[in-house]
């Protein structure tokens, strides 16, 4: 049973994203930024203990990246229709997703099938959370300063980065003879 923990985390994720989005869209941003709290120590725990205890399965492979990708663009998703972000953040940040989902299908039936998140994605990801958080704590409390936006900048820049890195290591697996 204990085996199983890391999977029913990524699915408490996956339970989590409409009630962030519901509490988002209903100006109740201190909810929202607490269950992306809880979704956030989800994911690093579930990581946690899939490394440590080599529980990792083919449905944590797959799913757990997607359960951060799908919190992370329906997050943005509704900063945008709250018109609290611009829409070419969101644009930025579903064509990286686009491509990577796209260089991954080309990848499928080589040896490495799912390239493993590096630093600079997970980077990208925390300065994107941050970013967040500090924008829907912002509009909850009516706090005026524009913090936010130097770190969604950084959050592009680092995304663009990563892209970029992921589009390289993707040439790399790509010119590998198949085995």
């Amino acid at each position: 049973m204990f085996k199983y923990v890391p999977n029913i985390l990524t699915i408490v994720r996956f339970i989590l994203i409409p009630l962030i989005f519901y509490f988002a869209l209903q100006d109740n941003y201190l909810v929202a930024v607490i269950l992306l709290m809880i979704s956030g120590c989800t994911d690093v725990l579930d990581g946690y203990i899939a490394r440590r205890f080599n529980f990792i399965t083919d449905f944590g492979t797959l799913f757990d990246p997607l359960a951060d990708k799908l919190t992370q663009i329906s997050t943005l998703v509704v900063l945008v229709i709250q018109n609290i972000i611009p829409i070419w953040i969101l644009i930025i940040v579903l064509v990286k997703e686009f491509l990577m989902i796209l260089g991954a299908s080309f990848l499928y039936g080589k040896e490495t099938v799912v390239v493993p998140s590096k630093w600079f994605g997970k980077a990208a990801t925390v300065i994107f959370y941050i970013a967040i958080f500090t924008s829907m704590i912002k509009k909850q409390f009516g706090f005026q300063y524009s913090f936010d936006f130097i770190l969604y900048d950084i959050a592009v820049a680092c995304t663009l980065f990563a892209l970029i890195m992921y589009f390289k290591i993707f040439i790399q697996v790509r010119k590998k003879p198949q085995a």
